[in-house]
């Protein structure tokens, strides 16, 4: 890859060079007009008797100046080969301190992300275009904060307003249904499908604080979580759901798959993912759950059979609000079960994966950061 640091480096070499020969060139021409110029011979100046003499030493002389040219000549080409090694390391190094700012502004800019947008450059030195670029990344930076911010606040409030009326609501119907007197049944089944629909909206309210929350706010209580306890409870406390679907639950767990997370976020997480595999299956039906290390990673995987899935659908169950066709909705669901996996998983580092299986079914693959066991005991003492 050509960095700019290389790119820097072959100009100032190749900026030196062209100096240098064009200062080898300039010496040799000097040197070349030097031993050619003309020469008022001594002979006739002198008897016929010393023009012999006067030859010879003359011939003398230029061939020592010959051999002079040639040896400067020779001597600067030595020099600059060893200066032109010489301006690579050089060039290098300068190029290497000219950008070190910019490396520093890079490497700080990542690490700044949505849980820590408070932080800033604050870049030191002299007003030049480095720290122009560093304020500028600084205002962008308060900016985001400030967005991301108002989107909390928003969220936050429009829960708050929103739960007032719903609450206002469910004490209605059950002021109306309680009225002495004999209530009509007309009543009392609109009673039950509006609770139905209260709940549902107080599910999408949940929902949408989790995704606020998780997205834009700080991932605090970090801890060892193992991924097989998580399973194993979840897949307890969903034993009614799973005998009342007449499912065969298989799982694989191990007792070494372990991350370190928010252990309420990450058992929410595989709540969602189990409850999404429980929900949308067919009865009698079957789930494997896999929570086992791999390849570097805590591995949690949900398998489901049923009728063939459309590849395409299946890769956008992971956004908001995407749903598989009205089979995929008979639950109740909101449409972010996956949304808040796939946002739990990469707030923990991880990554969420979702496959239609080619016999049917749906493949869900979550991959957190495993901890090794030397980890774990350290922390533990």
């Amino acid at each position: 890859m050509r960095t700019a640091r290389l790119r820097f480096t072959i100009m100032y070499v190749a900026l030196f060079m062209l100096s240098g020969v064009a200062l080898l060139g300039l010496t040799s021409f000097l040197t070349i007009a030097r031993s050619t110029s003309p020469v008022v011979s001594a002979q006739q100046q002198r008897p016929d008797a010393s023009a012999a003499r006067i030859a010879e030493l003359e011939a003398r002389l230029e061939a020592v100046h010959r051999d002079q040219a040639r040896q400067l000549l020779g001597g600067s080409a030595i020099a600059l080969a060893v200066m032109g090694v010489a301006s690579v390391l050089l060039g290098r190094s300068v190029a290497g301190r000219v950008l070190r700012p910019l490396r520093t502004i890079t490497a700080a800019t990542r690490r700044i992300t949505a849980d820590n947008l408070h932080e800033r450059l604050a870049t030191p030195g002299p007003d030049d275009e480095v720290k122009a670029l560093a304020d500028t990344i600084d205002e962008v930076l308060e900016r985001l904060e400030q967005a991301f911010a108002a989107q909390r606040r928003f969220v936050a409030n429009a829960s708050h307003e929103l739960r007032t009326p719903l609450a206002t609501m469910r004490a209605s119907l059950d002021v109306a249904v309680a009225k002495p007197g004999p209530v009509p049944p007309q009543t009392v089944a609109l009673a039950g499908r509006l609770r139905t629909e209260l709940d549902r909206v107080d599910g999408l309210l949940d929902g949408f604080l989790t995704l606020a929350r998780i997205q834009h706010g700080a991932l605090a209580d970090r801890e060892p979580v193992s991924v097989g306890a998580l399973v194993t409870e979840v897949v307890s406390a969903r034993a009614a759901d799973i005998e009342a679907k007449r499912l065969t639950v298989r799982a694989d767990v191990r007792p070494d798959a372990w991350t370190r997370g928010n252990a309420v976020l990450l058992a929410q997480m595989t709540g969602n993912v189990i409850d999404n595999a429980i929900t949308h299956n067919v009865p009698d039906g079957w789930v494997r759950v896999v929570a086992a290390p791999e390849a570097g990673t805590a591995l949690l995987a949900v398998e489901t059979g049923g009728p063939p899935l459309d590849p395409e659908q299946v890769a956008r169950l992971g956004q908001p609000f995407q749903r598989l066709g009205l089979e995929r909705t008979a639950g109740g669901g909101t449409g972010l079960g996956l949304s808040i996996v796939a946002a739990i998983a990469a707030a923990h580092g991880g990554t969420l994966v979702l496959r239609a299986r080619p016999e049917g079914g749906l493949h869900v693959v979550i991959r957190l950061p495993l901890i090794p066991p030397a980890s774990r005991e350290d922390e533990a003492a």
